[in-house]
Parts: C-alpha cells; sequence; structure tokens
C-alpha cells in the first residue's frame, strides 16, 4: 500500500492526521512542502482529480496576506504558481493513496479510506 502525506510538519491538522495513521499501523511517506517544495507535475497531477479552488486554503494567513490581485481571477495556471513560490496555501494535509488524493484530515474520512 502505497501512502504519501503531503503538509508541513507543525500544523496541527498535520498532527492529527499523522498519529491517526500511526494509531492504525499504516506506513506512510511524508512530504513537508515547506522544506521540499512541491513540483509542477505533482501540482498538475493533483489538479487532475481536484479544483484549484478546493486544493487552496482561503482560511489561512498565507492566503490573507496575499495581495488582492493574487487573489482575483484565480485560474489553475495562476494558482499552480502561487503554490509553488507559496506552498502553505495548499490545504493540509493531502492524502495521496492508490494515486487517489484526499484533502484534510477527519477520522472518519481516513475509516472509510483505509477501511480501519
Amino acid at each position: 500500500m502505497s501512502v504519501t502525506l503531503y503538509g508541513i510538519k507543525n500544523c496541527d491538522t498535520m498532527k492529527k492526521a499523522m498519529q491517526w495513521l500511526k494509531e492504525h499501523h499504516i506506513d506512510y511517506v511524508f512530504h513537508d512542502y515547506k522544506k521540499a517544495g512541491i513540483d509542477v507535475a505533482t501540482l498538475r497531477g493533483w489538479l487532475a482529480q481536484v479544483s484549484h479552488e478546493d486544493l487552496i486554503n482561503r482560511r489561512g494567513t498565507t492566503w490573507r496576506k496575499l495581495d488582492p490581485a493574487q487573489q482575483e481571477n484565480l485560474d489553475q495556471e495562476r494558482a499552480i504558481a502561487l503554490m509553488q513560490t507559496q506552498p502553505s496555501l495548499i490545504k493540509r494535509p493531502v492524502l495521496v493513496h492508490e494515486q487517489n488524493i484526499h484533502l484534510g484530515y477527519s477520522a472518519d474520512s481516513y475509516v472509510a479510506i483505509f477501511g480501519e
């Protein structure tokens, strides 16, 4: 079973997701996109499954600090460029399991994904 968890290590929601995976003995690879960045190919792969509207975290401080011109009329290409330069804009966590993307964390959603 291939599981990759993308996010930022010190995020509270990430900590909950990692704890859930650990408690359920699910091995995963963690990709800290704050430290390691995120490449365009990965973002395009995700955007083949979810919209850029869903992938961008509009509740976070990174979004609120953007210039209004950057926030307006955001299409997929502009979203990719923003997410590459500001990876904190990406919702957390992004879980990739069997090539499927799952955004956010809740215990119920992880039970549904992994059948635990």
